[in-house]
């Protein structure tokens, strides 16, 4: 097999199995949006409607794509990775929705990422160890 295919044992994976990760995780996080944007339409209205089905239609491609990148990583490091998702929704909220950047936020922000990185490279020592 070879390197980044599944089951192999290898917990490297390619860098585009992870670029791919994030974009379905970047789409992920606009399925909040669609959501806050219904919000702000009356119930069953064309805007309402337009908004969650977006939302709903996001959702499924997501899941689709989801399935593709776990077959692909190992599902503890994908999962550690969904956490960015917070990090788009603050990038959301400041281009679409003209919210604060505070302070608090970005340090909640690098103390997310700073997570997913060790989590990503602890995952990757004991994969080395366990071959060693």
């Amino acid at each position: 097999m070879t390197k980044g295919s599944p089951n192999n044992g290898n917990t490297r994976w390619s860098a585009r199995v992870f670029v791919g990760l994030h974009l379905m995780l970047a789409l992920y996080s606009l399925s909040s949006v669609c959501s806050k944007l219904a919000a702000g339409h009356a119930f069953m209205s064309w805007g309402f409607v337009f908004f969650y089905g977006a939302m709903v239609a996001i959702l499924g491609i997501y899941a689709i794509g989801w399935q593709q990148v776990i077959k692909r990583m190992p599902l503890t490091t994908a999962y550690a990775n969904k956490a960015v998702t917070l990090v788009w929704g603050l990038v959301w909220g400041l281009l679409l929705f003209h919210e604060q950047l505070t302070l608090a936020k970005v340090v909640g922000c690098a103390i997310v990422l700073a997570g997913v990185v060790l989590f990503s490279l602890a995952d990757g020592d004991e994969g080395e160890e366990g071959r060693s």
